[in-house]
């Protein structure tokens, strides 16, 4: 069938997707069985249908139900020929459908760098299209389809959709309800998309200033006040079905000086240790409801010393999640391309030792053949029992039950106009990240800047990438900011690791200006940037920095009379940071992390809980 949902169309040429009447016709009654249309049905779904269900799929139909695969392309039938290409290379298909057709998988999930996120109405044209190469499979079952939209630094659902504030800064702002906000915003609007799982939130306490996988995405240092935060993120999220949330990393990605992506990180914690820190955002997410949660590749020795990550555990993952816990929902792998699960063992074994330790999902291996094959083999074999399967599958379907996907798979581009980047979700997105900013020092009543005294502002510093591609560049986003606010702003891009010759540039441009602000990203003690600021220092004229990522920055520091903390380098949060600068808002985050002493990390600078106002709002 050709398709008629790829993301090419206006808004006023999309094609509604299939009739109810159709889909029920084309899947032989699979969704007829299960009874589960209407509103009449209890929260809970029936286990006998579902296990009928199962009971009547092929076992090569119960090894794709574990999967969830990425896959290339803005359309499910009809990619570009660059995203035909990379799924031939990397998955042995051409599209989505072939994918579906050829493994039966049960989810897929969408990023950025695979061409899935363009803009909302391709996005609800890709998740229609993939619903309906599914639904029409024999004993077709809806895909949960899924993505990491953290907000912050993580994000692949980008403008017109709306963006929030991340985690640390939603720490900062200390607001239960803000987090509850954002999470029913953002569960709304990727419903609307079509996408019904979301890794998120990060469960992870950061104590590890040099952590270089979490930092920012983490909501702050406390167990207490991030267990708080992700309980009721969760609660946000899964208001109404909206969406499954996902807290992750278990059992605690949040004290590791190495990334997972590239190597194999070991947590020292103790038993004592981990049950402090790292296990209350967990208690309090499955006391929340939450509907899944996500593995780390990581070692605990404390909770296994076989020398396996956890993701492969089976001490950590049915002993202490499933047993000492009491959580029956959803556990995803993640990423199975990752360095950290692929270290021990090949991309054979990886798939069949997550199953055997409790895993229900097995995310984005490198190789799905490679993993589909090693899954059926080792039930053929005996490894692995059929039994095994269907109790992970049985979760997957009361999940995709709970969301409603047997009674209302497609998405309607309607429902995007309605829901997507609303006035009123911008705004709420706005007034969230104004109670987020955090001045961590006020030298001399530097700030609020006066336009009137500081008419002309140069804004310098680095320009990062937009973590969703859509926003930026945080230098003329701020200039762009200021100069709405009433000043004459410019922006001068020097980047992260700043030259000799653009340092002298910066100098030269600050001579014409009144004040500089400098965008800080992730400052070290022989970093360029730490020299431009030192020379722009020098100048004499006043020089506010803002710290686009990790507020640790300020240590590195000490002559800038005043600095924010943004806590990410999206539109929404340096927007804030330039209200705040402006002396529109007053500066109400806290810090949701303790910043050490440069020179001496053994003593605090900067407590949990430091932040400076204006006093006069």
């Amino acid at each position: 069938m050709p398709d008629t949902s790829t993301g090419s169309r206006g808004r006023t040429g999309s094609t509604a997707p299939p009739s109810r009447r159709t889909v029920l016709a084309a899947t032989a009654g699979v969704t007829t069985a299960l009874a589960l249309g209407g509103t009449a049905h209890a929260d809970a779904p029936d286990d006998r249908k579902l296990r009928a269900l199962i009971a009547r799929m092929t076992l090569p139909e119960k090894v794709g139900q574990l999967f969830v695969m990425r896959v290339y392309g803005h359309s499910a039938t009809a990619p570009d020929q660059a995203d035909i290409d990379a799924n031939l290379r990397e998955i042995g298909v051409r599209t989505a459908a072939e994918l579906i057709a050829r493994y039966r998988v049960g989810g897929i999930i969408y990023f950025t760098w695979a061409h899935n996120t363009r803009d909302p109405h391709q996005m609800a044209d890709l998740s229609n299209g993939i619903q309906r190469a599914s639904l029409t499979q024999p004993r077709g079952l809806p895909v949960l389809i899924s993505t990491d939209q953290e907000h912050g630094i993580v994000c692949r659902v980008g403008e017109p959709a709306t963006l929030f504030p991340g985690a640390m800064a939603i720490g900062a702002g200390g607001s239960r309800g803000d987090a509850r906000t954002l999470g029913r915003i953002a569960g709304q609007e990727l419903r609307a998309l079509g996408i019904r799982q979301n890794y998120s939130p990060v469960a992870d306490v950061n104590v590890n200033p040099a952590n270089p996988v979490i930092g920012v995405r983490s909501f702050g240092a406390d167990p207490a006040a991030v267990a708080g935060m992700v309980a009721a993120e969760v609660a946000g999220y899964q208001h109404g079905r909206q969406v499954a949330s996902t807290a992750k990393h278990f059992p605690g990605h949040g004290d590791t000086a190495v990334d997972s992506h590239y190597g194999f990180p070991v947590i020292t914690h103790t038993r004592e240790q981990w049950e402090t820190l790292d296990a209350p955002p967990f208690r309090a997410a499955i006391r929340a409801g939450i509907d899944s949660i996500m593995t780390a590749h990581i070692m605990v020795p404390a909770l296994d010393d076989s020398g396996d990550p956890a993701t492969l555990s089976r001490p950590i993952l049915t002993g202490i999640l499933r047993e000492e816990l009491g959580y029956d929902g959803l556990v995803v792998t993640d990423s199975l391309g990752m360095e950290g699960v692929r270290t021990k063992y090949g991309d054979d074994r990886v798939p069949v030792l997550a199953l055997k330790a409790g895993v229900d999902q097995l995310l984005n291996p490198p190789s799905l053949d490679i993993a589909w094959n090693a899954v059926l083999k080792a039930v053929q074999d005996g490894e692995l029992t059929e039994a095994r399967l269907d109790e992970s599958i049985l979760r997957v379907l009361r999940l995709k039950a709970k969301l409603r996907l047997f009674d209302a798979p497609y998405v309607s581009q309607d429902g995007v106009d309605r829901t997507v980047g609303t006035p009123s979700h911008l705004k709420a997105a706005d007034r969230i990240a104004e109670r987020t900013t955090t001045l961590l020092v006020n030298e001399g009543a530097l700030l609020p800047l006066s336009r009137r005294t500081h008419p002309k502002v140069l804004v310098v510093g680095a320009d990062p990438a937009s973590p969703s591609g859509t926003t930026g560049p945080p230098t003329g986003v701020l200039a762009t900011a200021l100069t709405e606010l009433g000043f004459t702003a410019t922006a001068l891009s020097t980047g992260t690791a700043p030259s000799a010759a653009t340092i002298a540039r910066a100098v030269a441009a600050a001579g014409d200006a009144d004040a500089v602000v400098v965008g800080t990203y992730n400052v070290t003690a022989s970093s360029a940037q730490k020299v431009l600021v030192e020379q722009l220092l020098a100048t004499g004229r006043p020089v506010v920095a803002v710290a686009i990522r990790n507020p640790y920055d300020v240590a590195q520091l000490p002559g800038v009379r005043a600095v924010l903390a943004s806590y990410s380098w999206t539109d929404v949060e340096l927007r804030a940071a330039a209200r705040v600068i402006a002396g529109r808002v007053a500066p109400r985050g806290r810090l949701p992390v303790p910043v050490q002493r440069a020179d001496d990390p053994g003593t605090v600078l900067y407590p949990v809980g430091h932040g400076l106002s204006y006093g006069h709002r």
